[in-house]
């Protein structure tokens, strides 16, 4: 396994990433991994690790990079805490709907011109607050991405908000899966039944689940939502949806 950390050249500067590649002997499928809040970190260099043995060319980005290089916290983080809150807005506050989107097609762009991609379409995993990006990635990249996922991502059908991520569906060609939380503040058994009624209404291939037993940040190690079970599920759910799309 080779890891290497660079740098991304962005439209606001320059992203921090990390490119694991399998020792293979030609080019592979692609994916993006989009970490939640916390960034590059080792949990989800361990994710996206365990991710590209299964024999993917994946690339780890930091989506804060506009207000910090890794870590981006330096302090523990503690939901509720003002502290751990305010780093949170620091982190997400430049993250428009529009910076989204250009920075998701510039990863994306970044990873299809790798020697160890394989010419063909993408996968792209988000995490939590990145779970929006991984479906607006398949919607401005919507001939390169073939394959997009989101576990516990918050957010993504807002009521009456024209930025809610789930309007992009009608740009969208990939085949997306949704695995969802238990009693998730930030996408709320209300919330998820609306987008659920939206991707019907869109009418491609999807799949949204949620599930049982699991809360807001389940399959990320380091969390203390951490969910080993649940968390198995949810990376089946993922190979097999990238190997049923990208092989």
């Amino acid at each position: 396994m080779t890891e290497q950390d660079l740098t991304i050249p962005m439209p606001d500067g320059t992203a921090d990433a990390v490119l694991f590649s399998p020792e293979a002997s030609t080019p592979l499928p692609g994916v993006l991994h989009l970490p939640d809040i916390g960034g590059i970190r080792e949990a989800h260099r361990s994710m996206a690790r365990r991710l590209s043995h299964e024999g993917y060319t994946v690339l780890l980005v930091n989506p804060f990079y506009r207000t910090s290089r890794p870590p981006v916290f330096d302090f523990p983080r503690v939901s509720g805490e003002p502290r751990t809150m305010q780093r949170m807005a620091e982190l997400t506050g430049p993250l428009t709907p529009e910076a989204q989107e250009k920075d998701v097609a510039g990863y994306v762009d970044f990873l299809e011109a790798q020697p160890a991609f394989r010419p063909g379409q993408v996968g792209v995993v988000g995490y939590c607050f990145s779970g929006a990006m991984a479906l607006r990635a398949a919607a401005v990249r919507s001939s390169l991405v073939g394959a997009a996922a989101s576990f516990h991502g918050g957010g993504l059908y807002k009521a009456g908000n024209p930025a809610s991520p789930h309007l992009v569906l009608p740009q969208v060609d990939a085949r997306l899966y949704f695995g969802h939380a238990e009693d998730d503040k930030s996408m709320d058994a209300a919330a998820i039944k609306e987008f659920e009624q939206a991707l019907v209404e869109w009418g491609g291939r999807y799949e949204s689940e949620t599930y049982a037993g699991a809360h807001h940040g389940w399959t990320v190690p380091d969390s203390l939502a951490f969910n080993p079970e649940q968390g198995d599920r949810a990376f089946e759910k993922l190979t097999e949806l990238l190997s049923e799309t990208l092989r």
